[in-house]
């Protein structure tokens, strides 16, 4: 906790804290499923602070008791509406695991306690607010609404749902960032305006009862119910929804669901320079509540309170990421000066240490749109800028961002600024990875820099929408070559991902003989998780990829899952049962036994012998062992 911080900095969160700004009742409650801290990467926050600006009066009910109506009155019936967030994580995915095992933390909560937040949040929130204040206002937002506003299939329930607006009652969806959206619905609500009438707001939805009542040019999805009972209509409804997510050529959508349409307006514009400066420079406390001190405060603070957020969106095409759905492909950047500003607010503050912990976004090194025409007419249609084979017009120059992370290192007061938010390197290869990557092993890296490679079958690597092997083994040895010229021993921290669709056992077996040969030891897997809204849960749930119609081999069982599991870990005794049975069920017998190219000893083979040697790669890099990293 920032010891200059005091509670008159936070927005008001109880009846008392409105009555000492002399407020009799709030214009907007803003309902959070994460608790409430006053920092730029919480989307309340920001929210909450945009609307401050606009001259609303706003108050934040964050995470709030969902099991009773009353709980949600603690600030009043606000005059203007609720605006409703499950929080900066889809509250199922903050719940439950790869697995569908319950979470036993929540680093997004005071002493980073779970059980706060109710499973999907949004509707819970809903239902309770409509208990409380009969028909008040509401508008859904952040990344939960964003993902889930059509039918979608819900890993955890294993089927499709309706649309997360069918589903809330509320009246309005924002998707996207949403500052501009609340502004503008905010406005409209002044003036009077029913909230059911609010339907020109570029980047939200809203629900329709007849077909005519949407006049613009749009194009209609399979239906709910065609969703429901065709694997082949889901597909081709995500198909429609995808290719149309650009503000400047994206069309009006519409779904049935029954007797109702869900209408979803085109996206927002992407924010000037100068309007997402604004945002970053409102009166943040940036930190938690005051409340939260006595159980230790709000975990996730800690690594992002000594950040800079240096742009939005992301053009990296990964089909496992909600990005492209949420923030979109266009590259929203601020400018220097801001973050410079920020940089020298942030060095001020008492508990400043003298590190940025990261200065990037999405992916830290895209500064700039992919390409100089985006702005005006949008991104390609069904085309990737980067994806697995990038695009001839990628912009690839890096020189603004070095200039940037040069001045941000030279203010006074930083002694280190750290690059944390990962670096697609493939297209910092395609720019020619100097000076930068000399410059980023010299200054901004701390002993280990993570990247993700996520596999290296090529079948994998080209569904996900990610380069391949040769890629990451070129970075390889260009981080090499960067870190002998510097005389620094610094390691890569490859990320892998197992059961991703396309990945069976024979692609499982395929990447941990790589882990083998270049001797890297993940410490950590990342099983897929088939989130609401992303190209691979499409492909998850339908076995099909709805861009080419191709059909997708899909890892489903539990069983299945370890066994690819196990092999990314072979190493560790623990998995030597899954993994020969991995090898013996793809005809791989030839990895069992004690040679140096083996994966496993066969069954009650002592330890000893040839298996049990670590095999490393050249120097230079690919050769790592992470637990030196330690």
């Amino acid at each position: 906790m920032n010891r200059s911080t005091r509670r008159e900095d936070f927005l008001p969160v109880s009846r008392k804290d409105m009555e000492e700004r002399g407020w009799d009742e709030l214009d907007f409650l803003v309902v959070s499923g994460d608790a409430y801290v006053d920092h730029p990467s919480f989307g309340h926050a920001i929210i909450a602070r945009v609307l401050e600006r606009e001259g609303y009066r706003v108050g934040i009910l964050a995470q709030p008791e969902y099991h009773s109506p009353e709980a949600f009155l603690a600030l009043g019936r606000p005059r203007l509406g609720v605006l409703v967030s499950a929080g900066n994580l889809d509250s199922m995915l903050n719940t439950f695991t790869a697995a569908k095992k319950r979470r036993h933390t929540d680093s997004y909560s005071p002493g980073n306690r779970s059980g706060l937040r109710p499973e999907r949040a949004t509707i819970a929130y809903c239902n309770r607010i409509r208990q409380a204040m009969g028909n008040i206002p509401i508008v859904i937002g952040g990344i939960e609404a964003s993902l889930r506003r059509f039918a979608h299939y819900d890993y955890w329930d294993d089927a499709v749902r309706r649309s997360i607006l069918v589903d809330s009652g509320a009246d309005l969806l924002v998707f996207g960032m949403g500052e501009l959206q609340v502004v503008e619905i905010a406005r409209q609500l002044a003036l009077g305006i029913h909230p059911r009438d609010i339907r020109d707001v570029a980047g939200s939805c809203w629900l329709a009862s007849e077909r005519d009542e949407v006049w613009t040019e749009c194009l209609e999805l399979p239906s709910l119910e065609s969703v429901l009972s065709s694997k082949e209509a889901f597909a081709e409804a995500f198909r429609l929804f995808y290719l149309e997510q650009d503000p400047v050529r994206g069309k009006t959508l519409l779904q049935a669901h029954g007797s109702r349409w869900v209408v979803q307006n085109p996206p927002a514009r992407p924010l000037t320079i100068s309007e997402l400066d604004a945002v970053y420079d409102l009166p943040y406390a940036r930190t938690f509540h005051p409340d939260y001190e006595p159980e230790g405060g709000v975990p996730a603070i800690q690594e992002v309170q000594f950040s800079l957020v240096s742009h939005r969106g992301c053009f990296g095409a990964c089909s496992f990421c909600a990005i492209t759905s949420h923030q979109g492909r266009i590259i929203q950047s601020r400018s220097k000066e801001s973050l410079l500003k920020e940089a020298t607010l942030l060095a001020r503050m008492p508990n400043f240490k003298g590190y940025i912990h990261d200065v990037g976004g999405p992916t830290a090194n895209f500064r700039h749109p992919s390409c100089a025409d985006q702005v005006e007419r949008g991104t390609c249609r069904g085309r990737d800028c980067l994806g697995s084979s990038p695009c001839p017009k990628l912009d690839t120059d890096h020189s603004e961002y070095l200039d940037l992370l040069r001045a941000i290192r030279g203010l006074p007061g930083i002694k280190k600024v750290f690059v944390r938010s990962g670096i697609r390197y493939d297209y910092l290869l395609e720019g020619g990875a100097e000076p930068f990557l000399s410059e980023l092993c010299e200054h901004h890296v701390s002993g280990q820099l993570k990247v993700a490679p996520e596999h290296v079958s090529q079948k994998v690597t080209d569904l996900m929408g990610k380069s391949g092997k040769d890629a990451y083994l070129e970075f390889v040895e260009a981080y090499g070559r960067a870190n002998r010229k510097l005389g620094k021993e610094q390691y890569l921290v490859p990320y892998f991902m197992s059961s991703h669709p396309g990945a069976g056992l024979r692609e499982a077996i395929e990447l941990a003989e790589f882990l083998r040969d270049t001797g890297t030891h993940p410490e950590q897997v990342q099983d897929f998780i088939p989130t609401p809204g992303t190209l691979s849960t499409c492909m998850y749930y339908t076995g099909i990829h709805p861009l080419t119609g191709e059909k997708v081999y899909v890892a489903k069982t539990a069983h299945e899952k370890r066994l690819q599991r196990a092999l990314l870990q072979y190493r560790d005794p623990k998995n030597a049962d899954l993994v020969r049975e991995a090898l013996l069920r793809a005809g791989r017998p030839d990895l069992v036994g004690l040679g140096p190219r083996c994966l496993v000893r066969p069954a009650g083979v002592h330890p000893g012998g040839a298996a049990g040697k670590r095999v490393f790669g050249r120097k230079g890099g690919e050769g790592n062992d992470n637990r030196k990293k330690k």
